[in-house]
């Protein structure tokens, strides 16, 4: 299990250590991302439809999206979770559907810009300015693109620290889209809670609760 992280622990070091030698996922995408965004598959033929996975990990959702016709963009801080993501993808037949791009979301930016741009549970135990990082993700959408974010809106009752610690406050939809700090060129088309049936490290069951945020740019 990992350590509680320190003050000032190094993110790379400690994302990097966390993916370890194994997967610590089960490869399948979000189930609130693939709901929210299912309707927006591909539809253009004259240029490639373009998506990018922010903080993807081990690839779930970059590959989910990958198979329903994006062209996705991978970026995430621990090169291990994005080794295994590239191998996944080669292995079903999506290697050419997918860059994968390891940098630091803290500072990382492009001049590219997409037709989606998703952030599935873009949470952080050590120093990380989520809002900043998401707030600069709505200059990355491209006109008539969307940004969806699915984040916790609170944390499991079995934790209270360690990794489900997190450097930022949760917040719910109606607070992730007043830090987006939204124009009017934008509008809202999904802001809600939604609830998740788990089942906790000793078997209990318990509900979780996720923040599912969807904006359009005009």
């Amino acid at each position: 299990m990992t350590a509680e992280p320190t003050p000032g622990t190094d993110a790379e070091a400690y994302w990097t250590d966390r993916y370890g030698d194994a997967p610590i996922w089960s490869g399948a995408p979000n189930a609130s991302l693939v709901d929210t965004v299912r309707r927006l598959s591909p539809v253009r033929s004259d240029h490639p439809v373009r998506a990018l996975d922010l903080g993807s990990g081990e690839g779930g959702d970059a590959l989910w999206l990958a198979g329903q016709g994006w062209q996705v963009t991978a970026v995430d801080i621990a090169a291990n979770a994005l080794a295994r993501g590239r191998a996944q993808a080669e292995r079903v037949g999506l290697g050419d559907r997918v860059s994968w791009v390891q940098a630091d979301l803290a500072t990382w930016d492009t001049d590219e810009r997409f037709d989606l741009v998703a952030a599935s549970f873009l949470h952080s135990s050590v120093s990380f300015p989520r809002s900043a990082v998401l707030r600069r993700a709505t200059t990355f959408v491209a006109p008539g693109g969307h940004l969806a974010v699915v984040g916790h809106a609170g944390s499991p009752s079995w934790a209270s620290h360690g990794e489900h610690a997190h450097a930022e406050p949760l917040v719910g939809p109606a607070e992730q889209v007043e830090q987006l700090a939204l124009d009017d060129g934008w509008s809202v088309e999904v802001a809600e809670l939604r609830t998740r049936h788990v089942t906790g490290p000793d078997g209990e069951p318990a509900t979780l609760e996720d923040s599912v945020v969807l904006v359009r740019r005009h």
